[in-house]
């Protein structure tokens, strides 16, 4: 499991967005900050490679990136986590890199990430119609 973004809900809470690998399929789960999903959806197929694409650019190879923690996708794509701290800010800022065969890696900020899979999670129509 991949935490992707978190953020404190109206109560106070911490609430996290992970990402999960099952049977090949992407999975978004929202949990509360002990860790129990209050809602797990599948992503439709394609979903995390279009997000990425439409919001990722070209990682810089002279970033200053720290790796935080690493999803298989599987046929040899990864997703990872990783923290940016420009010389100019104060708070590191976590991004998101898709690495697949034959592409060039994309980077993108997590946030943005989290919610626009979150968007399409809950909007894609149910498989089981």
């Amino acid at each position: 499991m991949l935490k992707i973004h978190e953020s404190t809900a109206s109560d106070g809470s911490l609430a996290t967005v992970s990402l999960s690998v099952d049977c090949g399929r992407v999975l978004l789960i929202e949990a509360s900050a002990d860790g129990a999903p209050k809602r797990v959806d599948p992503l439709p197929e394609g979903a995390l490679e279009a997000v990425m694409t439409r919001f990722g650019k070209a990682l810089d190879p002279a970033a200053r990136i720290s790796r935080v923690a690493t999803l298989e996708l599987g046929n040899e794509r990864v997703l990872l986590h990783v923290r940016h701290l420009a010389r100019f800010d104060v708070i590191a800022h976590d991004y998101l890199v898709y690495e697949s065969p034959g592409s060039e890696p994309t980077c993108a900020l997590a946030t943005t990430v989290a919610a626009a899979l979150g968007h399409l999670a809950r909007h894609a129509p149910s498989s089981s119609t």
